[in-house]
């Protein structure tokens, strides 16, 4: 498949005369494409650079495939090697051959809901502020360490983050202990991720950004939504207390390494 970076999005020209997998206005994972087309983070695949059958689109690590898997090969998709993708059934052979280990992942889409009764906010301790980031925070997204690094993975980074514009955060003096973004942005959603430091978790810091930032996200005419795991029960508590519902559930799929490297024959599977 040909490679093609995120701002060379196949929304006009040639692309927008053929058959288009990636609809713009869905909750969830489903506003990556949107995001990847108006930030430029993220890559495109296809089969063809004027004339798509199949392709993905991909940003922090997240895949979508679309289109005739049939015209695809298992080697074409060893660039997605170690993501998590999404895609319809038809693609599950195609996924089985190309790596080692296709692994399900539950997941669960919620929608805000200014009608549903949100348990009662908080108070922020005495010392914390919660405000928006701005480019001088870069260094304190960088300090939040490896461990919740993923949050910056959606803009390029603790600089494209910090600038972005769709954050709240939770600031003891020059500490940054808790971060809410707008992970991936749409024409008409918002999907959510927040990341609190050990020392500031069960003190209300993950609440109260989330809450900012989904009455931010209103401002902006859009509709926030929150995308976890099944099985991640915190999660799914945070976003029951902040006023969202459960939308719907649906499955993608973490991938290992390439069933092949270049030819030769198949590697061992991974140990997991």
């Amino acid at each position: 498949m040909i490679e093609f970076p995120g701002s060379a999005a196949p929304a006009a020209g040639p692309w927008a005369t053929v058959p288009f997998w990636f609809a713009s206005g869905h909750p969830g994972l489903g506003v990556l494409p949107e995001h990847v087309r108006s930030t430029g983070h993220g890559r495109w695949w296809a089969d063809h650079p004027v004339r798509p059958r199949a392709a993905a689109v991909s940003c922090a690590g997240h895949v979508i495939l679309g289109g005739d898997p049939r015209l695809t090969r298992p080697g074409d998709l060893t660039p997605l090697a170690h993501s998590w993708i999404a895609a319809p059934d038809r693609f599950l052979p195609l996924l089985g051959a190309a790596f080692e280990r296709i692994v399900p992942w539950e997941r669960m889409i919620w929608v805000h809901d200014s009608h549903v009764p949100a348990i009662p906010a908080v108070r922020v301790p005495p010392g914390v502020t919660v405000r928006r980031l701005t480019p001088r925070d870069a260094e304190a997204v960088q300090e939040l360490g490896p461990e919740l690094a993923w949050i910056a993975g959606s803009w390029g980074g603790p600089h494209g983050l910090a600038a972005c514009g769709r954050t709240r955060a939770a600031f003891h003096g020059t500490r940054l202990l808790s971060l809410a973004c707008t992970y991936y942005t749409g024409s008409r959603y918002e999907d959510v991720a927040v990341v609190t430091r050990p020392e500031g978790r069960g003190r209300g810091l993950a609440a109260a950004c989330v809450r900012a930032l989904c009455t931010d996200i209103t401002a902006r005419g859009r509709t926030a939504t929150w995308t976890c795991s099944r099985d991640n029960h915190p999660s799914r508590g945070l976003a029951e207390a902040t006023g969202f519902r459960l939308y719907r559930e649906y499955v993608h799929y973490a991938v290992g390494a390439p069933a092949h490297d270049g030819g030769r024959q198949p590697r061992r599977p991974a140990l997991r």
